[in-house]
């Protein structure tokens, strides 16, 4: 039996600012110094089961995890049958750390790659889950009521990636502490559709954007 990680519930290894967030020398400092642990942002799988179990429908469903760190959902939800899963992350450290680490779980893939430039094939992914990434990408300590050109622009590299490589009527599910007059600007997109659910969770709310695309 594979060694289970230890869950973290700490925040790490602090970047010294928050732009820090956006920096792939961050993260390859950080998961070096955390081989062995796993940390989720925001929600588990069990929080997010519902939701996930309504919005992706069928279990043979081809899902992406963006920006997958070091997060246990993409196991629990293999363990749960979602087993065609291709994960991936800009740090090499974490995804070689992940294939040793769920190596066992065979369906699913782990690939060094930028979210803001996907090595995938236009329509070839049903669903595509973010739950942290594109907030990291956030983290320039601009104004959030007007955000810079160059958030924007690299944040939506990352939209639009994933708005080539959904197939028609694949959906796109973002999971984020960001309320909808701050988020929702970013998903806007003629080719898709947006809703928004806001998950409670002890008085203080997580909100998830649904992007469905066109058919």
């Amino acid at each position: 039996m594979a060694q289970q990680p230890t869950a973290s519930t700490d925040l790490g290894v602090l970047p010294g600012k928050n732009a820090e967030y956006e920096s792939r020398e961050y993260w390859d400092r950080r998961y070096a110094q955390e081989p062995d642990s796993a940390f989720d942002w925001f929600k588990t799988y069990a929080d997010l089961k519902p939701l996930l179990a309504e919005r992706i429908g069928s279990k043979d469903a081809r899902i992406l995890m963006l920006g997958c760190g070091n997060s246990t959902l993409s196991s629990d939800m293999y363990q749960d049958g979602y087993e065609d899963i291709v994960n991936v992350d800009y740090s090499a450290v974490v995804i070689e750390q992940m294939r040793r680490r769920y190596g066992h779980q065979g369906r699913m893939t782990w690939e060094v790659m930028d979210v803001r430039a996907l090595a995938l094939g236009d329509g070839s992914v049903d669903v595509a889950i973010d739950k942290g990434t594109l907030d990291a990408l956030m983290c320039d300590g601009g104004d959030v009521w007007e955000p810079s050109a160059e958030l924007c622009e690299n944040v939506g590299r990352e939209v639009s990636e994933v708005e080539r490589v959904l197939a028609p009527g694949g959906r796109f599910i973002w999971v984020t502490f960001g309320q909808p007059h701050f988020r929702r600007r970013h998903l806007e997109r003629a080719s898709w559709t947006v809703e928004v659910e806001r998950l409670n969770s002890g008085g203080f709310d997580y909100f998830a954007y649904i992007a469905t695309k066109r058919g």
